[in-house]
């Protein structure tokens, strides 16, 4: 057995790896979706479904719940050897987004909540001009990983 065989096998080993952490992502949202119903079921017979810390906290499940799917389509595009760099710059807007939507000014002095917000706002703006990058160059220049 040759080094290449011992790569091949290796190599096989990786994207089996690969594929059970898909499955395990796709149980994951499955269990966050169930408990997202279940949240909302609870909010709404109590009534609590309009106070706007509860519709926060539900917003911050379902970035968190369309975090994991697109770590799910990154796991399955590098499986498939196929270009990761977008949905990895979309991953990180949910990630930021979610970030700014459940933060709280009011928990911080007022200098670290202006530098934090500030911090977002540059972060934000960043990932979003990357995007516009990645989407406005041709496809075969972002076949790289």
């Amino acid at each position: 057995m040759d080094v290449d065989d011992h790569v091949r096998i290796t190599e096989r080993l990786i994207q089996s790896v690969e594929i059970v952490a898909a499955y395990v992502l796709v149980l994951l949202f499955a269990i966050g979706v169930f408990d997202l119903g279940l949240n909302i079921f609870q909010l709404v017979r109590s009534g609590a479904i309009t106070r706007t810390g509860e519709v926060v906290a539900l917003i911050d499940t379902v970035l968190l719940l369309f975090i994991i799917v697109e770590i799910y389509q990154t796991v399955v595009a590098y499986t498939r050897e196929e270009s990761v760099v977008r949905i990895v710059i979309i991953t990180g807007i949910i990630a930021v987004t979610r970030r700014v939507i459940s933060f709280h000014p009011d928990d911080h002095a007022a200098q670290e909540a202006l530098l934090t917000s500030a911090g977002f706002a540059i972060l934000l703006a960043v990932l979003v001009g990357a995007l516009y990058v990645v989407r406005k160059t041709p496809a075969e220049s972002s076949t790289l990983r």
